[in-house]
């Protein structure tokens, strides 16, 4: 890899890069899914619109919040360098132990798997059913292999230099906004059903919900339509989430005190919109028995069926495969760089804070490609995503609450761009965001504790690291 930690990174990508990041690496294959289960769970096309909407403003506030920091620490690592900051190395290392052990590597490992997935309607070869070799228990599909493919190919094209990596992530971005913005079109204009739309908003607000055994419509109490809320962001807030990612590529952002903070909003505000409309094309063209009881909860292939017939999955399966391709091309060309800065810090692979001939971390980004490559093979890591929903959460209020601590801390730190409604606004996410994970602890308690664990494990391994250095 020929790493040289005296290399520095350099400093090539525009706002719209940074844009293309953001909004590339958040729209994956979620969209196209998990609309399904949070029909189920809300029950009426209302709350389901609610669940969009509230998910889209809580992660609006969060990138403009983000804004201010990212402007006072223009560095490699973004979210890391300001836990460190505030909290001090402890809580940054926590964060980046759970981003390489599940975060960012168990997302990389799921979005390919969902790549190959959905290749495998064009290409019936690449299909999970599809073994290749077993082992006692262990079966390996072409499926795992694509994955796993995937990831090394783009691994090695981001080894290559950052130019490479952010050419497919502009490019292959703007081509799935232009889809989805297709699709939706389609949907809400040329293949608008007015019975449909009329039916699904005269019980808007309903307090119901879908028995996913019986497929039937059952009535509950208002506090049930809540759980159901909470339960049903899960898929909403994992779906809009990877917009930090643009931070930890601080390092090679042309003047990064302004175009980091812009490229968060730009990038989240047109995901959300598309977000929102792509969940009003589903309620103009389903019925939202048909949204919630969509096989396999593909709700995207149900309503491209209704707009496009019998072609419509095979239109559905080519967007996700450029959509999870591009999704993955921006989580593995950002991971890198949290590691490069935990290094630096002594927190990591001492090899991780070298950069090689074309300025990239390298290593980093090969260790990470092998991490998650392992996660596709163990098929476990779509449970540990769900695990850490709540840690993910925990990290974004620390953060945001890291606002306050260094403006008091640090008063004298040059603030270029301040966070947009402080205090208000910020101090809004922090309560949004822990109302959400009281109520996971309430409703969703396997999907709380574990990931909680997860990270409290990295506390011994932190300080083993530190004895070692």
């Amino acid at each position: 890899m020929n790493d040289n930690s005296n290399h520095e990174m350099k400093r090539e990508l525009s706002l719209l890069d940074g844009t293309m990041i953001v909004a590339g690496s958040m729209i994956g294959s979620g969209i196209f899914i998990v609309s399904s289960d949070i029909a189920r769970n809300v029950g009426s096309a209302g709350w389901l619109i609610f669940v969009w909407v509230l998910t889209g403003v809580i992660t609006l506030i969060a990138a403009l919040s983000y804004g201010e920091l990212s402007a006072i620490f223009p560095k490699a690592g973004g979210q890391y360098v300001y836990l460190r900051e505030a909290y001090g190395k402890l809580i940054a290392f926590l964060y980046g132990w759970g981003l390489f052990t599940i975060i960012q590597t168990g997302t990389i490992a799921a979005v390919g798997v969902a790549f190959a997935k959905f290749t495998a309607y064009i290409f019936p070869f690449f299909s999970e059913d599809n073994v290749l070799f077993s082992i006692s228990e262990f079966n390996f599909s072409s499926a795992q292999l694509l994955a796993i493919i995937s990831i090394i190919f783009l691994t090695w094209l981001n080894s290559r230099g950052v130019e490479n990596g952010k050419f497919i992530q502009t490019t292959l971005t703007i081509v799935k906004i232009l889809s989805l913005g297709g699709l939706i079109v389609a949907g809400l204009f040329v293949s608008f059903n007015t019975e449909i739309w009329d039916a699904n908003w005269a019980g808007a607000w309903e307090t119901v919900q879908w028995n996913p055994d019986t497929s039937q419509m059952i009535n509950v109490a208002y506090a049930a339509v809540i759980a159901g809320v909470i339960s049903a962001m899960v898929g909403s807030l994992f779906s809009s989430d990877a917009w930090n990612n643009v931070t930890f590529i601080a390092g090679e952002m042309k003047n990064p005190q302004r175009n980091i903070g812009l490229s968060l909003f730009f990038g989240t505000m047109i995901v959300t919109v598309i977000y929102v409309l792509m969940n009003l094309m589903y309620v103009a063209t389903l019925s939202m028995e048909e949204i919630a009881t969509a096989p396999q909860d593909r709700v995207a292939v149900a309503s491209a069926l209704k707009i496009f017939g019998s072609g419509g999955a095979i239109i559905i399966a080519a967007m996700i495969m450029i959509s999870t391709f591009g999704c993955n091309n921006g989580l593995i060309l950002a991971g890198a760089r949290v590691y490069h800065a935990m290094a630096n810090d002594g927190v990591f692979f001492k090899k991780a804070a070298g950069l090689n001939k074309f300025e990239v971390p390298a290593w980093g980004l090969w260790i990470q490609c092998i991490w998650a490559s392992i996660l596709c093979l163990s098929g476990r890591y779509g449970d540990l995503l769900d695990f850490v929903v709540m840690a993910v959460l925990i990290f974004y209020i620390l953060t945001i609450a890291g606002i306050f601590i260094l403006r008091k801390k640090r008063p004298e730190l040059p603030r270029t761009y301040k966070a947009f409604g402080y205090p208000v606004l910020p101090a809004l996410y922090i309560l949004l965001a822990l109302t959400i994970c009281i109520g996971l602890l309430i409703y969703k308690t396997a999907y709380t504790w574990p990931g909680v664990l997860i990270i409290l494990i990295g506390i011994p391994v932190y300080y083993i690291i530190n004895r070692k250095n």
